[in-house]
């Protein structure tokens, strides 16, 4: 047997002890140990100056106050993969969330019922809409009395029939950039969730009058509701429905506890009090950099991403109307910063309460319900197409709730609207955390309708996701009448809603 010098002995035994070790350690991990992963990323997708805004009206922006982008999320529990990705747009159409999903899943493997992408609805960013069919009009589209594009292809439910335009194209690629540099930054992560509350800022738009006063709208019926009644403010009544002041906040962070991501979801239209004519992101990007900042997540790398997902406020927004005479002024951007900041507070009062898991359960599940769409009647036909033969008779006094030219091109080009369509419905498991997801602008009662019949504790939804169909009231809502329940702003059934929820809880069972 070879001899060692005794000084060489315990260097061997170190080294030998060492090895051992290792190879205990790494039994485990062999054996399939559970490790959870998460990445984050964003994608500019700013247009160019002269493009033309939407949601407030349709101007050429001549200015960018601040830039607008896709914020991108990606969850990894090591055998299923969730992505998702919130964009700066008032609404996205079906077509092109679709074709991003394809993208992704091309290059990255990821299936596309494990993505949910959505629009926050700022309304001054650009369309995303294109030269699209009849059935995906804005419903802010055609206030101006412009004329709608009724000799386009219809939608089929599923493909639509249109080429995207440059900016869809362009927003295709940048969402598809941002979801693949989520998925390049997968790192071991803990995650953990909880809900706060910000009362103040949340208001139901939508009024009832006193002493059963009715509003004249533009079909020359009468409407028991009210949207956004200044005019009508010695006269309210009471809310025509409910607001939703619960914050829901989503955070990972390294194995190391360094911030990676906070997903926060609140149920607020949008702020609004922008430049004329500027393209900014409103309020959402204003409360991510400030929740960065409280939570000492500047500069780091891979960088800190926050993102705020709408949730159902298709009938709430940020105006007190039982103030009186109309409240504070505020200069642009100045009410902004002043939500964005107390939402970002809370968001991080939250944050400090939550309990970090280093793994959780991910599941998807994804269906695509029918709906039928709404038709016109022969005597709103009529009607519709006398005034579009003789606009100047039509005196804007008669129908201060909105355009009665422009409603009745809607009505028209609601005859060329698909009979039917297929919208995208989704929910995810994450743990003990239940989402759902929804392609419409959605009252607060139904996101409160799914939180109530939801298999988990925690719960909340996400709207505009998957695509925008425009508004989706209850048919409680439908019987009171206003802006949300007209025809072009609303264009399916009037029992959506109650499918919709329906179907959604069937399968929050399936991730259940």
């Amino acid at each position: 047997m070879k001899k060692y010098p005794r000084s060489f002995l315990p260097l061997f035994f170190a080294v030998v002890f060492v090895f051992a070790g290792f190879g205990r350690a790494a039994q485990p991990a062999a054996a399939g140990a559970k490790v959870f992963k998460a990445g984050a990323a964003t994608s500019n997708i700013t247009p160019s100056l002269g493009a033309m805004t939407v949601g407030g009206g349709s101007r050429a922006a001549t200015q960018i106050h601040d830039e607008l982008h896709v914020r991108c999320l990606a969850l990894d529990d090591g055998a299923t993969r969730l992505v998702f990705a919130v964009v700066d747009s008032v609404s996205v159409n079906r077509e092109v969330f679709d074709q991003a999903k394809r993208l992704i899943r091309d290059e990255t493997g990821v299936p596309v019922e494990h993505m949910m992408m959505s629009a926050t609805h700022t309304h001054s960013a650009v369309s995303a809409r294109g030269a699209e069919s009849p059935f995906n009009f804005s419903p802010a589209d055609y206030l101006d009395g412009a004329k709608p594009p009724v000799s386009a292809a219809p939608a089929t439910p599923k493909s639509g029939g249109v080429a995207p335009d440059d900016y869809q194209s362009f927003l295709v690629r940048r969402i598809a950039d941002g979801v693949r540099r989520a998925i390049n930054n997968l790192e071991p992560a803990r995650i953990g969730w909880g809900a706060g509350a910000l009362p103040q800022h949340v208001f139901n738009r939508r009024w009832l009058l006193k002493n059963g006063q009715t509003a004249l709208n533009p079909f020359g019926g009468q409407d028991r509701a009210v949207m956004n009644p200044t005019r009508y403010r010695d006269q309210l009544l009471k809310p025509a429905g409910p607001t939703n002041p619960e914050v829901y906040v989503l955070s990972l962070q390294s194995a190391t506890g360094r911030p990676i991501a906070v997903m926060t979801n609140y149920w607020l239209h949008y702020v609004g009090d922008v430049g004329p004519t500027d393209i900014s992101a409103d309020y959402f990007p204003v409360v991510c950099d400030r929740v960065q900042e409280l939570l000492g997540a500047d500069r780091l790398d891979p960088p800190f991403v926050g993102l705020l997902a709408n949730g159902p406020c298709g009938d709430v927004n940020n105006v007190d109307y039982t103030a009186r005479s109309g409240g504070k002024t505020y200069a642009a951007y100045e009410k902004i910063r002043l939500v964005a900041n107390d939402l970002a507070q809370e968001v991080a009062r939250v944050h400090r309460t939550i309990q970090f898991q280093d793994w959780v359960e991910l599941k998807a599940a994804h269906a695509e319900l029918e709906l039928q769409t709404r038709r016109p009647s022969p005597e709103m036909l009529r009607r519709a197409r006398e005034m579009m033969a003789k606009p100047e008779t039509v005196s804007p006094q008669q129908f201060p709730a909105g355009n009665a030219v422009g409603y009745a091109r809607r009505t028209v080009a609601a005859m060329e609207w698909p009979e039917r369509i297929n919208i995208v419905l989704q929910t995810f498991r994450i743990g003990g955390l239940g989402v759902a997801a929804i392609p419409f602008e959605t009252f607060t009662q139904t996101g409160l309708d799914i939180k109530a019949k939801s298999p988990f504790k925690d719960t909340f939804t996400i709207e505009l996701a998957n695509g925008g169909y425009g508004y989706l009231p209850t048919p409680e809502q439908h019987e009171l009448g206003g802006y949300e329940t007209w025809l072009g702003t609303n264009k399916v059934e009037k029992e959506a809603s109650t499918k919709i929820v329906a179907k959604l809880i069937e399968l929050f069972a399936q991730v259940k």
